[in-house]
């Protein structure tokens, strides 16, 4: 048997590259970390001049995306600020991360050979300015392709058959829709797309030199994978776009090996060349693995930028609401997953309207109120809701008679503001 046994300082290397920011983990051979570094775009990357991490287009609804570009320049960033503080690649042997969900990226034609002979004294940002057909990806906040959504539902024989097919309905957000509407309005710039990455195939693609695979998970929230045989579904990609299956490349499982890591960072950071760079996956299904779920009837709530509730199934059951992905550590069972918009960045709108700013002013007014609220409940949406579809806007309800106990004989009245302490609390 081979002896897997890892020299005693060893390191493992993991990002996250997601909405709002950039981070990079250490751990030791026993999995403790020992350092980390954050680049956060808005602050760090003003240049780009973003909210959030993304650009909300006033001039299509629901389109909100992100400056590809400025990702690549995070990765330079981040990577600098380990070398800055004396950072020992060396000792690294094996790299991956998680990716935010359902981003995607488009390279244009010739970038694969820009990756494989990339100059180790440029950065990464100035070799691949013109590595993009389209600038801005995409990303999960989007909510403007609901005609393509319809389309590739009533070409498949509606959105259970595509749920069946696929693991969730057709959504605005998925990456299948976001590509028909590339093919549908800009037909020219689809054909100059070379590969379409997702923002995990991205990074590992950055890291290995080449492009990489999508991984198995993170392609379930694409619409365009069969669920049950984790392969290409030949029926949801006619209903996408022509040509498609190999601007996507393959597929692999998110345990697998990407491949080694690029001679670009051997040579610029000192890796060593038998670094291993693991697929990456989506930031949902590696919060599941990191939080060894692995018995069906176990939940996890996830409260991020966007907030969601996962868990463990054996049996495959498509619906029409939420999503069911493959689990990224066992083969033999299923993630089941629902998501929810309007989440961290809508509690920091509340806390900044109503507790001047302020986290410790959120908690003050949160122990002067009663609990229950004195039968205030409130629904706030500062983007265009996924669970339930709802559009922007806030809903408030005083309930009469509401004593906790039952919802017996109670009584709710709409009403158009609350006190601070009690619209902080909702």
């Amino acid at each position: 048997m081979a002896d897997l046994s890892l020299p005693p300082d060893s390191l493992f290397l993991g990002f996250d590259s997601s909405t709002q920011s950039m981070k990079a983990t250490v751990l030791d051979s026993n999995l403790n970390i020992i350092k980390t570094e954050l680049v956060h775009f808005d602050s760090d990357l003003p240049q780009y001049k973003t909210k959030d991490g993304v650009y909300r287009d006033t001039t299509v609804n629901g389109r909100i995306v992100s400056p590809t570009l400025m990702w690549v320049e995070a990765f330079d960033l981040i990577l600098q600020k380990l070398s800055n503080a004396n950072f020992d690649f060396a000792k690294v042997i094996a790299v991956s991360g998680s990716g935010q969900q359902h981003g995607s990226v488009y390279w244009s034609k010739g970038s694969s050979e820009v990756l494989r002979s990339l100059d180790s004294k440029r950065s990464l940002k100035e070799q691949l300015e013109n590595a993009f057909s389209v600038k801005e990806s995409p990303i999960w906040m989007d909510s403007s392709t609901t005609l393509q959504c319809k389309e590739i539902e009533n070409a498949v024989g509606g959105a259970m058959e595509l749920s069946k097919i696929t693991g969730s309905r057709a959504y605005e957000r998925f990456t299948g829709p976001q590509i028909r509407k590339l093919f549908m309005t800009q037909g020219e710039v689809y054909k100059s797309t070379e590969r379409i990455s997702l923002v995990s195939s991205f990074m590992a693609s950055l890291l290995v030199g080449d492009y990489a695979c999508i991984d198995e998970t993170d392609a379930a929230g694409m619409n365009l994978m069969d669920i049950e045989k984790r392969c290409w579904s030949k029926a949801a990609l006619e209903a996408t776009a022509t040509g498609l299956e190999e601007k996507l490349g393959k597929l692999a499982p998110a345990y697998a090996t990407a491949g080694s890591i690029s001679q670009y960072f051997v040579q610029r950071f000192g890796f060593e060349k038998n670094c291993v760079v693991v697929q990456w996956s989506g930031d949902n299904p590696n919060s599941l693995a990191g939080l060894t779920l692995s018995t069906p009837g176990d939940l996890a709530i996830s409260l991020g930028t966007s907030d969601t509730v996962f868990g463990i199934t054996k049996e495959l059951q498509p619906s029409l609401e939420g999503h069911v992905l493959p689990n990224p550590v066992d083969p033999e069972s299923y993630m089941v997953m629902l998501v929810y918009k309007n989440a961290s960045l809508t509690r920091e709108e509340i806390r900044d309207r109503c507790a001047e700013g302020s986290w410790d002013v959120f908690n003050k007014y949160l122990q002067q109120t009663q609990p229950l609220n004195n039968g205030k409940l409130g629904f706030y949406y500062t983007e265009n809701e996924i669970l339930p579809p709802l559009p922007v806007g806030s809903h408030r309800y005083i309930l009469e008679n509401f004593s906790g106990e039952s919802l017996e004989g109670v009584k709710e009245q709409e009403v158009g503001e609350f006190d601070p302490p009690s619209e902080g609390i909702d």
